[in-house]
């Protein structure tokens, strides 16, 4: 027997006796160590799958374990790689390599066992091509948006300063400069339309420089708010600050002087530079411009390299710092309580907090569902939902697998619709917004007939490359193989062994507001991206938490396929039949769900347009 464990199913090979292979991308960190009982603080930064593997040998030693410290999306990990298992047992934490893997699962043939898990909150599912639905035959969430004006001018929660210092002040300072950016970058002193204040000047120095920047967006910006007398009528008003209202002159000259000269090799933290040590202290607005000032003068100092091409990350400590001290700021001026780094890492990264027990008892079910497959016993596989309290004295929920569904384009190979302007749309449009986002194709081949339109990978030749280049700028109406109304594309992913069909039905004119990308993709089962308003325009704001801020998904069971609390579909005798005996068959038309980002667990209704799902029988 032979089983593929990709990254946090790790902890069953403890209780597995078979010969196994393991994929973890990840190395070790600190916040690791409190939720399993493989890895201890000598091992921080070494690789996960083989400190798993050589700690489990010690009292495992008859299991044969294979350690891959690489990406399971890379092409060694092919079709052919996956056939020489019995089961995948997976635990990834993003959707984009969950889909992948569900992919090759079918192509392979092989059985997969998902699972997740989210604070209290768990669930593992079985699929089996031909016996039950797919990983994506259901639809999945998407983090949750904002408003861009509520971001931009009227915060009233601690997440709408975050998704600001993270998304628009950060990505400003310190990221794409060609992406656009909401913020105000007209300073009052600037007479020129085309002035940027964020750009430095050429005769100034970091310490002036970055009490510029300090003053544009917490004092400046704020005054331009203010200015909007409509805005604040039933609004609490903001107060702006300034560096001088903020800290004293001295303290201003002075910040960061207790830098330690002997951690220069180390990595930069603005909390090192000013003696902060405890992560979970809530600064005060003195200490949080401080930190702002210091982490702005460390990015230029210590990474200015990096600087053009930074993307917030979680476990870049000097960017938690700088995004933590920036929101803090933005929320004492519109009067919101402010957080620790600690709280403020969780919000800005989107975690939820692992806890050991909830790892555990996921492990185990993994295991139970692993030991059926192997034996064959389909008929007895159960998809189970750990909860955070009990419904009817059960935390464990088993519920039967449904059968695949008809509609799903992954595992059903049925065609999707694609209604789109043929005549002022550009092939690369349709690559960038449908084909790898929506239909999760990693290096896609687009077919009209048999005319090859576009291909992906490194194996190209200099000329095609250039050939398909060029077709990337061409309207699909003035393709080599023209897309008119009625036109179907084939769609292949050949890594991943996927191939779809998309039916073109021209259409002149779009909604800009419900229909912001000009094409609507129809027949596919995926999120709907939300999107935020700003000054007429849609735009896209990612929250940097899934769930609603109480933590708790807000009921709009009204609407089909949207989230809804989890209490209320278990305490709801129409939407689920809780059975006491796990042999026994439940009954539930709700389905748990990974988010895309983490293994955030959403309660997710049937969507009727996709037909009724069936049970095994």
């Amino acid at each position: 027997m032979a089983v593929l464990l990709i990254s946090r199913s790790i902890v069953v090979l403890v209780v597995l006796m078979f010969l196994s292979l393991l994929i973890d991308l990840d190395t070790i960190e600190v916040s690791n160590l409190n939720r399993q009982f493989l890895f201890r603080q000598s091992h921080v930064g070494q690789s996960k799958a083989k400190v798993a593997r050589d700690a489990i040998l010690k009292f495992r030693p008859n299991i044969n374990i294979t350690p891959y410290h690489a990406n399971v999306k890379d092409g060694q990990f092919n079709v052919e790689f996956f056939k020489q298992f019995n089961v995948v047992l997976n635990g990834l934490d993003n959707l984009d390599a969950r889909r992948h893997v569900n992919r090759l699962c079918l192509a392979a043939e092989v059985p997969l066992v998902e699972s997740g898990t989210t604070g209290f909150l768990g669930q593992v599912t079985v699929h089996v091509k031909g016996k039950t639905e797919c990983y994506e035959c259901q639809p999945k969430p998407v983090p949750k948006s904002y408003p861009v004006c509520t971001i931009t001018s009227t915060p009233s929660k601690f997440v709408h300063c975050i998704v600001w210092a993270k998304d628009l002040l950060f990505a400003k300072l310190f990221g794409d400069k060609k992406q656009d950016n909401d913020l105000n970058v007209h300073s009052k002193d600037d007479n020129s339309s085309k002035a940027d204040v964020f750009e430095r000047n050429i005769d100034e120095n970091l310490e002036q420089y970055a009490q510029r920047i300090y003053d544009h967006v917490f004092g400046y910006n704020i005054e331009v708010a203010l200015a909007n007398e409509e805005t604040w009528k039933n609004r609490k008003r903001p107060y702006p600050i300034y560096v001088r209202d903020a800290l004293p002159e001295e303290a201003v000259q002075q910040n960061g002087g207790s830098r330690d000269c002997k951690n220069e090799e180390q990595e930069p933290s603005a909390m090192g530079s000013l003696g902060l040590r405890n992560p979970q202290e809530i600064w005060s607005l003195a200490d949080n411009s401080r930190v702002f000032l210091e982490a702005l003068k460390l990015f230029f100092e210590k990474r200015e390299k990096e600087i053009g091409n930074l993307i917030f990350d979680k476990d870049d400590q000097l960017a938690v710092e700088f995004v933590t001290a920036a929101a803090n700021i933005r929320a004492s001026s519109f009067g919101i309580p402010p957080h620790s780094l600690f709280e403020a890492k969780g919000v800005a990264g989107n975690i939820v907090h692992a806890v050991a027990t909830t790892n555990a008892i996921i492990a185990g079910l993994i295991v139970i569902e692993a030991i059926k497959v192997l034996k064959g016993d389909y008929q007895d596989y159960r998809m189970t939902y750990c909860l955070e309290h009990p419904a009817r004295k059960m935390l464990l929920m088993p519920v039967q697998p449904f059968q695949p569904n008809k509609s799903c384009y992954v595992c059903s190979e049925t065609p999707v619709l694609l209604e789109i302007n043929t005549k002022t749309t550009k092939l690369r449009e349709v690559i960038d917004k449908v084909i790898k986002p929506k239909l999760g194709m990693n290096l896609p081949s687009v077919m009209i007939g048999s005319t090859i339109v576009f291909e992906d990978g490194d194996d190209l030749d200099k000329a095609e490359a250039a050939n398909y280049a060029l077709n990337l700028e061409k309207v699909l109406a003035e393709l080599p193989a023209p897309v008119v109304n009625g036109t179907k594309l084939t769609v292949e992913d050949f890594l991943q062994e996927l191939s779809c069909n998309i039916n073109i039905k021209h259409r002149d004119e779009f909604d800009e507001e419900k229909e912001p990308d000009g094409m609507v993709l129809a027949g596919w089962s995926g999120p709907v991206d939300t999107q935020a308003t700003s000054n007429g325009e849609k735009k896209l704001v990612p929250s940097s938490s899934s769930a609603d801020d109480d933590g708790t998904a807000k009921d709009i069971s009204a609407k089909p396929g949207m989230k809804r609390k989890l209490n209320e579909i278990l305490e709801s005798e129409e939407n689920c039949d809780v059975v006491q005996n796990p042999s026994d068959v439940g009954s539930s038309s709700a389905q748990v769900v990974e988010d895309d980002d983490d293994d955030d667990v959403v309660m997710f209704d049937e969507d009727p347009k996709l037909g009724k799902r069936k049970r095994l029988q």
